[in-house]
């Protein structure tokens, strides 16, 4: 199978640091461990597989579809995710969520990440078919190590007998940003890191004050490549995910990959693969954030992080690219209906 991974550099840089833009590399890698022939043109590919929803996307697939090459969509966003991320955001979610369905139904077949943003999808009246991939984690690359853990303390200051509790984002409502700042207030015994950048003047007064006003046992460390982050999963003690939406969190499959334990907010896109106390804890406000965080970090709690390594397994990039392999196939079958 000949697949092009359409990819505009523009573009891909404006989504680089974001979990769309991940998601490329990832499909890549997965390709490579299941013998899918990865292509440069559409002069030589069996599919074209489309992971963004900018107008040069648009246009690609419509060529595509043109001269009869089978699309496949990455839905990697939805109305939902897209709400309470920057200002002025929820006001235009009507148009957003139209804008995309007409983009995935350029897709003679559309892939999402999880059950959940499938769902939403169908509630949107879309008729095409659509398929639950996971995004993949590269359990070859992410293994934690001492050394990494060193450079991530050292890096910051961190003795070793501090307790850390980091997250990783781009710095947003949806992603809970004050709830994590509240934490550190709440928790001044411990310290707090937080991964991820954006444009402050953009995000809402009260993700500003968060970053702004930040006490002094929270760091915000703005943008971290992969190396950094590899590191901060080796040496920091928990992962706390505190998103009110996702369509799946790469960043979460990573932590159970580097077998830190792991505290989310309990949102319904984990449903199905993760379950709280049994491969994760989940809370659903600051007062139980603060509760289970205590009783992880004081080892009250069991460690579950076995258990959340067999679940990253289910979901490793050999086991991703072989379900994106049967997905081309039903596109392929599915233009033929054209």
């Amino acid at each position: 199978m000949n697949v092009l991974y359409y990819v505009n550099a523009k573009t891909q840089k404006t989504v680089e640091k974001s979990g769309v833009g991940r998601a490329l590399y990832h499909q890549l890698k997965a390709a490579e461990l299941n013998g899918i022939n990865c292509v440069s043109s559409l002069d030589n590919a069996d599919v074209i597989h489309i992971n963004t929803v900018f107008p040069d996307a648009v246009r690609m697939a419509k060529k595509a579809r043109k001269i009869n090459i089978p699309v496949a969509y990455h839905a990697h966003s939805t109305r939902e995710d897209f709400r309470n991320s920057y200002i002025g955001a929820n006001l235009v979610s009507g148009i957003f969520k139209q804008w995309i369905k007409y983009c995935y139904n350029l897709g003679d077949v559309i892939i999402t990440p999880t059950e959940y943003s499938k769902k939403l999808l169908t509630g949107y009246g879309i008729k095409k078919p659509i398929f639950a991939v996971s995004n993949g984690i590269d359990l070859d690359d992410y293994k934690p190590t001492e050394e990494k853990g060193r450079k991530f303390r050292e890096r910051y200051g961190i003795a070793d007998n501090e307790k850390v509790i980091m997250s990783i984002g781009l710095l947003m409502m949806r992603k809970g940003v004050p709830d994590f700042a509240e934490l550190a207030r709440r928790m001044p015994e411990y310290k707090f890191i937080w991964f991820g950048t954006a444009n402050l003047k953009l995000v809402g007064k009260d993700v500003r004050k968060a970053v702004t006003a930040a006490p002094p046992n929270l760091i915000f460390a703005g943008y971290a490549n992969k190396p950094q982050i590899q590191e901060a999963l080796s040496g920091a003690d928990l992962f706390l995910f505190p998103s009110f939406e996702e369509t799946e969190g790469i960043v979460v499959l990573e932590a159970l990959a580097m077998k830190i334990p792991v505290l989310l907010r309990n949102i319904p896109v984990y449903e199905g693969w993760l379950e709280n106390n049994k491969n994760c804890y989940m809370a659903n406000n600051v007062e139980e954030f603060e509760k289970l965080a205590r009783g992880i970090l004081e080892n009250k709690l069991p460690n579950l992080t076995e258990a959340a390594f067999e679940t990253a397994k289910t979901r490793s990039l050999k086991v991703t690219g072989a379900k994106l392999a049967e997905v081309y196939q039903k596109a392929v079958e599915k233009k033929e209906e054209r």
